[in-house]
């Protein structure tokens, strides 16, 4: 028998309410440059504000919280962000939700109600005024097709009512598959190989790629494209793939161990997003970057990742 995720309303918004400092206020409409923002803390600085600034980003899609299954098999809410400065005041914020695709095993019939109240909740409490549009991001797959849509179907005509839109990434997987229920999307062009794999890059490889881009044009839903800026550390352990090393990770590296960066190159991005160009140019009518996270940003200084936004 499946558990039903039984939410305590008071466990969902207590964590919002109780989160430390204030938020800005979310303005601005349409922009050809944006980004995501993943971490579980907000914090902006000087070199954050430099580069919204001289990239004219002015739309940032906000992680506000993970939604998981829980040690008890309850669908709950997750590493819900933090918000240790305000919010800029020049930028539109889109409240974005990442959703682990096991929590669609569950009875999640009250889904859409909980995310709703609490991404509006969220909202209100850090003074992210005016929200136009939420996000909703999970790897969903054959087995839990239906009742993710299910659960975008209603949880997109709730928004409607209170005049705001919904959108939801995609995959490069899911390219293949009939297209949610959303008003648009954004395909996510990284995580394209496997991990495991020590001899190719995961993030981005065009050969990895290709196979899955035939489907793009066809494929019946307005897109905006996400392209990475980050790198991984992954741990190397008798040849095998032992984890990826995190600031605050406890994966402790063992003598013999042997540590990899992977990345995705500037030229690599930018020879991708030409190609996406010459099949569906409108998909890269806003261009995203993924992400501008404190530890990002001297990445993108560094190393040119400017050169993935067409000017």
């Amino acid at each position: 028998m499946r558990k039903s995720c039984k939410w305590s309303l008071i466990g969902w918004f207590v964590a919002a309410i109780a989160l430390s400092a204030c938020g800005g206020s979310g303005k601005g409409g349409e922009s050809r440059h944006a980004a995501y923002y993943w971490s579980t803390t907000w914090e902006s600085d000087s070199a954050q504000r430099q580069l919204l600034s001289s990239h004219q980003i002015k739309k940032i899609y906000l992680r506000l919280f993970d939604v998981v299954v829980d040690e008890q098999g309850e669908v709950m809410p997750n590493a819900t962000i933090r918000f240790a400065s305000p919010m800029p005041d020049s930028v539109e914020i889109i409240p974005t939700v990442f959703i682990v695709n096991d929590c669609l095993d569950k009875d999640v019939s009250n889904l859409d109600q909980l995310l709703l109240k609490r991404i509006l909740q969220m909202a209100e409490t850090h003074d992210i005024m005016g929200v136009k549009e939420i996000q909703i991001d999970c790897d969903w797959t054959l087995r839990t097709r239906n009742t993710y849509f299910d659960m975008l179907r209603r949880l997109r005509d709730a928004a409607h009512e209170k005049g705001i839109s919904l959108s939801a990434t995609i995959r490069l997987h899911q390219l293949s598959q009939p297209v949610p229920p959303v008003d648009r999307g954004v395909l996510m062009m990284y995580n394209t190989g496997d991990l495991r794999n020590l001899s190719k890059n995961p993030i981005l490889d065009m050969n990895d790629a290709a196979p899955y881009m035939k489907n793009l044009k066809g494929y019946s839903l307005p897109l905006s494209t996400a392209y990475p800026v980050f790198e991984w550390k992954i741990l190397v352990r008798a040849g095998r793939m032992a984890g990826i090393l995190h600031s605050d990770d406890e994966l402790s590296v063992l003598p013999g161990d042997t540590i990899l960066t992977r990345s995705a190159s500037p030229d690599t991005v930018v020879m991708v997003r030409e190609a996406i160009d010459r099949i569906r140019s409108d998909a890269n009518d806003e261009q995203i970057l993924f992400d501008i996270s404190r530890n990002n940003i001297q990445r993108i200084n560094n190393y040119h990742y400017e050169k993935i936004y067409r000017h």
